[in-house]
């Protein structure tokens, strides 16, 4: 597509408001075939008050703006080597022997073949080069795909298609069903004749519920599409932020040179890139793209997590780099620093640098893949995903689980379970009560009758509640071609609710921006003008709507959110607060509902108001909101609902199996304390034994250190803790607090906002050695997620949001137990093993080293060489040692039965200083008994050392394995059996190290077993005797 096309696209003009200088004249811009004049003061006012961008439609675009290109490659041509060398040389044992690798290069120091210690580090850099380049290249290939997808752009002479790639600020863009929104668009027209449309927006904020959206009225009026293109209007679009919910423009259209009419815009007259459109067609403006867009604003990039197993290692790393300096600085003083000392220095530091074992990080890396593989296919998890593959063994070493409530403990699949009027409360039994009562009202509602008064004032109370139930919503009801009736919403607590008032007889037939139709018990049809709505944000906890009753021409407003402020709203009542306690102790989301009844004179004074507030570009929702204020007392409070949401399956016996392993357990959620309080305790979160001690509303900090204080001696209570307090314990006693909280058995924490959920998680992983897991399933929990040491998301009624921001992805909370007590303690366990058999691996070949050199004269000589240090590291004992990720020491039934096998893991003994010097002390043991036994029964064969010595070494690490393995699998003796005969058959092609004479003699044959049996055997008697004095836990149990 080249320039010429499109500058014969008209585009919107776009006036760059960031420049003020550019209107330090009067301006005349020409649109159409009128022209607009727009005053240096009015420009200069909107200057000030808010930066922006202000598009006129029939000039060429004449500032530039991001380009509109998706892009999620992490190089280009010059970054790619510097940034993945980098990342790759910041570990400590790499870096190592890229230094060892380069002092070959030197004359001096170069020892043996050069491949030898260059080889390997190539290797291992061409691997990971190699997977990073593929990576990328297939991240830049869908980056083409995506960005050379052809869209709809409507010009002077039609509809013409473009790659999204070339859309600039300004278009004229056409999207069809199911098609994903390529930039972010102001919806100008849609095909349906209302202007309205569905999207989709699971991929931008995780919601799988349809959102509606609503073209402009003046834009949908016009006859044809093409109107658009001489349509006389200006567009103001304030600048590009992050948040996807709110949006401030304005659109004035111009009926002559003079007259205009300014239009307010919210985030309901737009589609975000990376939506895809659901229903119809929709025109829309261009007015972000590219980076500007909320999707890519929106877009973390968080830091690649590493284990603290890796960084365990690395320590340990650092530690092998202090004894190999201390073995060569002892080789050198002890020959009392004969001749050019410091070359023999360095020539032993390269001589001994197998200590510090290259290809630790390549087996741990194929661990890791090979555990991931692993979940993703155990059919006691299914469709578990693993999104980050480098921490599978923080799953092993768990001690908090931060949990969301809705949706994770409870499956957010809500059904209204009771109704309270004030004098009556009705429950799931007592429903066809209220179904009867409504039924009666509307088929004698002409009728009077005074004998049954108090019935039908009962009957005109559930009327109204019904009534308003079924109108203040957001809910928009979707008839399939069967004629089945679904309804689709942003919440699945207003489906419940508008579900029951279905099946009681009142049911939403029809809604759109401007209209609401109901079918009575009696199917007659009763409709509403949607006057106003007021969505419900987190911030205001409410939603109301105002609406004019067809027949009577009666303007109601209704309003329904949370009792913490309603109560505070609706007229003086004795009830509310203890109705809401009570529905919050049987686990019930409780809902206040009230309406008011306005006047035509106060809703003409009030609508005028806002629509005034609607077009201000300073602080509009400020504004707004004052406005809205004025009509939000006195309400008349019309009921209260709670509504259920379920438990998820089997979440009391998962919490109480992770209980028992030594986790401690936190709900971190948004709903109320009394609800969390309830779901707590019916979840066996809390124990029946343990009492709740709630901390609400304290501002005071002395106050809340006191609590602190006395809380500490209360260890078998759970804390139930609100949002207000817990900010104030997180600002200024956050030490205090967690001191304080440690040894409960539970925390909860209510009202939590996302930034206080990541921030506890944040203080939480600063104080202790081990992990910390947050799981949730909504886009709520994306930051504490993010912030934990392992992230697990559900895949939920929220949507997807948090299962693809987190580390893995499972569907069922009950799912996360065999996650940890399962593969998260065979994980840890396994790379222990391994690691520190690696690191004896190098341990022992070093030590074989040092005793030969001091035996020959301190001499810098390197006693192996060649293919035989490469073999020895790779296809000598590679098999048998990687093989170790097989093992496992108890079986699934086992882990899940004894959960207390996973609080051993807890202490950290599987890898430690401790067990790191045992094997450090069984190396040193091993590599002096093959190197002194050798040199005392082959004294006659000195000059065959090297085959004596390498042939016992190999026989030594194959049984070592063996003694190593708790459970045998097939895998494990094939890899031996197949290395042992790799080995012997490669005697016949390392000719200058064999002398295949003496090898195939008894006299080697029997020597070389009775080494490698002195070197072995003490050891596994040592290892037996101590199982049978004070054997592991895990043991106890098997046997």
């Amino acid at each position: 597509m080249n320039d010429s096309y499109n500058d014969n696209i008209p585009l919107i003009s776009v006036v760059n408001s960031d420049n003020e200088d550019s209107y330090n004249e009067e301006e005349q811009e020409t649109i159409g075939l009128n022209s607009i004049k727009i005053s240096k003061d009015s420009r200069r006012d909107s200057i000030k008050s808010n930066k922006g961008r202000t598009i006129l439609i029939g000039k060429k675009n004449r500032t530039r703006y991001a380009q509109n290109v998706i892009r999620n490659q992490k190089y280009n041509i010059i970054t790619f080597l510097p940034v993945v060398l980098y990342e790759q040389f910041k570990f400590f044992l790499n870096l190592y022997f890229l230094l060892v690798a380069i002092s070959q290069f030197i004359p001096a120091l170069k020892i043996g073949y050069l491949v030898t210690y260059i080889g390997p580090l190539v290797f291992i850099l061409s691997v990971t080069i190699s997977k990073e380049a593929y990576d990328d290249l297939l991240r830049k290939k869908r980056d083409n795909e995506e960005n050379s997808q052809k869209y709809e752009i409507l010009t002077e002479d039609g509809f013409k298609h473009i790659p999204s790639s070339k859309i600039k600020v300004g278009h004229l863009v056409r999207i069809h069903e199911n098609q994903r929104v390529p930039a972010d668009l102001l919806l100008l027209r849609t095909s349906n004749v209302n202007g309205e449309c569905f999207i989709r927006t699971d991929q931008l904020d995780g919601e799988t519920d349809w959102k509606l959206r609503t073209a402009l009225s003046t834009t949908q009026q016009l006859e044809f599409d093409s109107q658009l293109c001489d349509y006389q209007a200006s567009v103001y679009a304030e600048d590009p932020h992050k948040d996807i919910y709110k949006f401030i423009g304005t659109f004035t259209s111009f009926a002559s040179d003079s007259d205009s009419v300014s239009t307010p815009l919210n985030v309901e007259n737009t589609i975000w890139a990376n939506t895809v459109l659901a229903s119809g067609t929709a025109i829309g403006l261009v007015i972000y793209t590219g980076r500007d867009t909320r999707s890519v604003m929106n877009t973390n990039f968080p830091k690649t997590k590493v284990g603290k197993i890796d960084w365990e290692i690395n320590r340990l790393a650092k530690i092998l780099c202090i004894v190999t300096f201390s073995l060569a600085l002892a080789l050198i003083a002890i020959n009392n620093f004969r001749g050019i000392w410091y070359i023999s220095l360095l020539r032993f530091l390269i001589i001994l640098s197998s200590i510090i074992p290259i290809s630790l990080r390549v087996n741990l890396d194929l661990g890791k893949t090979y555990y991931s593989y692993d979940i993703m296919h155990d059919k006691n998890i299914p469709e578990t995903i693993v999104r980050t593959s480098t921490i599978p063994e923080e799953l092993g070493r768990v001690e908090y689980i931060l949990s969301d409530k809705t949706g994770t403990l409870t499956k957010n699949e809500m059904e209204l379970k009771q109704i309270h009027l004030g004098t009556l409360s009705y429950t799931t039994e007592a429903m066809e009560e209220i179904r009867s009562n409504l039924l009666m009202i509307y088929e004698n509602q002409n009728e009077v009758n005074m004998r049954f008064k108090r019935s039908k004032d009962m009957a005109n109370r559930i009327k109204d509640i019904v009534l308003a139930l079924a109108i203040c919503h957001n809910v928009t009801p979707i008839i399939s071609e069967d004629g089945k009736l679904s309804y689709e919403a942003s919440s699945p607590d207003e489906i419940a609710i508008v579900k029951w008032t279905e099946e009681i007889g009142m049911t939403l037939i029809y809604r759109d921006t401007k209209k609401l139709k109901l079918r009575t018990p009696i199917d007659t049809i009763i409709e509403f003008t949607i006057l106003e709505i007021f969505p419900f944000t987190s911030e205001t906890k409410r939603m109301g709507i105002i609406v004019r009753d067809d027949i009577t021409n009666e303007i109601i407003f209704y309003m329904k959110g949370a009792d913490s402020v309603l109560s505070k709203m609706v007229l003086f009542n004795d009830w509310l607060d203890e109705e809401c306690g009570n529905m919050g102790r049987k686990g019930l989301r409780t809902l206040v509902i009230a309406r008011k009844k306005l006047t035509y004179d106060v809703y003409e004074e009030f609508q005028k108001k806002y629509d005034q507030a609607k077009l201000s570009v300073v602080e509009r929702n400020e504004e707004m909101e004052k406005v809205q204020n004025t009509i939000e007392n006195d309400l008349e409070l019309l009921g209260l609902t709670g509504v259920e949401d379920k438990l998820q399956d089997n979440v009391k016996p998962t919490l109480e199996l992770l209980r028992n392993s030594g986790i401690k357990i936190w709900m971190l959620t948004g709903d109320k304390v009394e609800t969390a309080s309830c779901i707590a305790v019916s979840s066996k979160l809390v124990s029946r034994n343990s009492s709740i001690v709630q901390f609400c509303k304290i501002h005071d900090l002395t106050e809340l250190k006191e609590k602190l204080v006395g809380l500490s001696s209360m260890s078998d209570s759970c804390l139930v803790i609100d949002g207000e307090t817990l900010q104030l314990c997180l600002t200024s006693c956050k030490d205090l607090f967690y001191e304080t909280t440690k040894n409960l058995p539970a925390v909860v924490c209510c009202r939590c906002s996302p930034t206080q959920k990541a921030d506890v998680t944040k203080l939480i992983k600063s104080k202790i050695n081990n992990c910390v897991c947050a799981i949730g399933d909504g886009g709520n929990d994306v930051s504490m997620i993010q912030s934990a040491d392992v992230g697990v998301g559900i895949v939920g009624k929220e949507g997807k949001q948090a299962s693809l921001a987190a580390d893995f992805s499972i569907n069922q909370f009950q799912f996360l137990a065999p996650l940890l007590l399962w593969h998260g303690r065979n994980s840890y366990k396994r790379s222990a093993s391994l690691s520190q058999f690696i690191i004896h691996r190098g341990l022992i070949i070093a030590v074989i080293q040092t005793v030969f050199s001091a035996l020959y004269y301190f001499a810098p000589i390197a006693l192996y060489q060649g293919l035989l240090l490469v073999g020895y590291a790779t296809v000598f004992t590679s098999g048998p040692v990687f093989s170790l990720v097989l093992d496992k020491d108890i079986n699934f039934a086992t882990a899940m039965k004894y959960p207390e096998l996973y609080k051993e893991l807890l202490k950290g003994r599987s890898l430690s200083f401790k067990t790191f010097f045992q094997w450090a002390l069984t190396s040193v043991y091993q590599g002096g008994i093959i190197m002194t036994g050798s040199i005392l029964l082959f004294e006659d064969q000195f000059q065959n050392i090297k085959s004596i010595t390498f042939t016992a070494l190999i026989l030594n690490e194959l049984l070592m394995v063996a003694f190593e393995v708790k459970t045998w699998h097939k895998t494990m003796i094939l890899a031996e059996v197949v290395t042992l005969f790799f080995y012997i058959f490669s005697m016949f092609y390392l000719k200058t190290d064999f002398d295949l004479h003496f090898i195939f003699t008894i006299d080697f044959v029997w020597k070389v077993a009775a080494i490698t049996v002195v070197s072995c055997l003490p050891l596994y008697i040592i290892k037996k005797l101590k199982r049978c004095i004070s054997p592991p836990k895990y043991l106890r149990i098997r046997d």
